[in-house]
């Protein structure tokens, strides 16, 4: 057995690795990096064994995990992608709007190798994939097998998005466990990660919370009721809340609580605004309440909460709305996001509300806004001239990673072999491999340079 990561970047960039098992590799994700443009967002796919792999295995559908797809099956025609039905769904709008991104980005960055592929290229990678059910062990052909002379695959709900999961790869008494990104805690929407807890040989585990300890008493619901809290203290002064989300994941979890809070009697019929791609996923999270394993499946977003829907030229010519909530992405209020144009607008009026409820990357918009004091300046936009700080600025803490405490009692309880450290920035990487030396004396445990093979045995 033999694992090769083929991230291009270090961090949380373009996940992909390849792993060699019983004469087979396999590439686990296909991921794009979205703080680098071009080519240069995109796996070491060039490592690759030339002629077709036998399988990919996709986790989940965030851009990091399945944006540069449709790259790989063009070079690998004929080898199945395997994921959940959701998955595949939640991929197929992802990936068509990144060609609508890339199309947009080659005419305003001048980059001649944009898009890297069309709507035609993801409409021929989907002729690839394989919707697989939870729980049920495969071939490579994609056939259930139970035969211990193949090389098997096996997925288990992740509770990271809808559809997420982790994977069980087997072969003659051997195994390796792919956690892909996973959250063992109850979201609003998402139930917690149904993982195996025994029978894993190699573990190989996201840490993109590493070095992030959780406050004490820090729970999930005490967290709702100070976000409940200050959403009615900023509506009852008559304020703007805009809160920068994730088109997929978090802008689902924000309205599913945002019913909740609805279904309490706490904001009435205040008005909600949401951005065009958040619109379709809903709607496919809406689709998929009662198949999928997720809390409240009779629950219907869209139709409950009725919300209003902007596009970019619309919030362009849009005052913000008094006493009214605006779900808009991008959540690192990236340049030209709905969320970006619209910070513009309510960041310098102490009149206006700005809810972080996700992770800011250090080198985004959001991150700065998040980070500054009272009175600077900050740049959202190059084409645009700084604006200073004085709208109310709140920070919770809604993420659908798993807490670094929870991946580490996950690896206690499982005591593999060896353990892989991946998904995450050094300083996490490196807290996990200290803290599992200790707890777990006899597994190795490794951070995978890349591009250099490990052998796992």
């Amino acid at each position: 057995m033999e694992f090769l990561n083929l991230t291009r970047h270090p961090g949380i960039a373009s996940n992909c690795y390849l792993l060699r098992i019983g004469g087979q590799s396999i590439v686990l994700d296909a991921g794009s990096d979205p703080k680098v443009d071009g080519l240069g967002s995109t796996p070491l796919l060039e490592l690759l064994p030339d002629g077709d792999l036998d399988a990919i295995i996709v986790t989940h559908a965030h851009q990091d995990h399945i944006g540069s797809l449709p790259v790989l099956t063009r070079q690998h025609q004929r080898t199945p992608v395997f994921m959940t039905v959701e998955t595949a769904k939640i991929a197929e709008a992802m990936l068509h709007n990144s060609v609508n991104v890339m199309t947009r980005q080659r005419e305003e960055l001048n980059l001649h190798e944009y898009p890297l592929y069309t709507h035609r290229g993801v409409d021929f990678s989907e002729k690839c994939w394989v919707p697989c059910p939870l729980r049920q062990r495969r071939n490579l052909r994609g056939e259930p097998s139970d035969d211990d002379t193949e090389v098997t695959f096996e997925f288990f709900h992740a509770g990271h998005i809808l559809g997420s999961v982790g994977v069980l790869i087997r072969h003659e008494g051997r195994s390796l466990f792919y956690t892909g990104d996973v959250n063992f805690d109850r979201q609003t929407l998402m139930t917690g990660a149904d993982f195996p807890t025994e029978g894993v040989d190699v573990l190989v585990m996201e840490t993109t919370r590493g070095d992030s300890p959780t406050p004490p008493g820090f729970s999930r619901a005490s967290e709702e009721e100070r976000f409940s809290k200050a959403v009615r203290e900023a509506l009852a002064r008559g304020a703007t809340i805009t809160i920068p989300v994730f088109a997929l994941g978090k802008t689902q979890e924000v309205l599913a609580m945002l019913w909740s809070m609805r279904l309490r009697g706490e904001i009435g019929s205040i008005p909600i605004y949401v951005g065009g791609l958040s619109v379709k996923i809903t709607t496919l999270y809406d689709q998929l309440a009662t198949t999928a394993r997720r809390n409240h499946p009779e629950l219907q977003l869209l139709q409950e909460l009725a919300p209003y829907v902007l596009s970019g030229r619309e919030i362009e010519g849009t005052a913000p709305r008094k006493k009214a909530i605006y779900a808009l992405s991008s959540g690192m209020m990236t340049e030209h996001t709905l969320s970006n144009i619209f910070a513009r607008r309510v960041l310098g009026d102490p009149a206006h509300s700005l809810f972080f409820v996700g992770y800011s990357d250090p080198d985004s918009p959001s991150y700065r806004v998040r980070h500054a004091n009272p009175g600077d300046e900050i740049s959202l936009d190059p084409a645009h001239a700084p604006v200073p700080v004085r709208c109310d600025i709140r920070q919770f803490s809604f993420s659908a990673h798993a807490t670094r405490e929870s991946l580490r009692n996950y690896a206690t309880v499982l005591r593999p072999k060896k353990i892989l450290l991946v998904h995450g920035d050094a300083p996490a990487m490196e807290w996990f491999q200290l803290a599992l030396y200790r707890e777990l004396p006899g597994t190795e445990v490794i951070i995978p340079e890349r591009a250099r093979a490990v052998t796992l045995g």
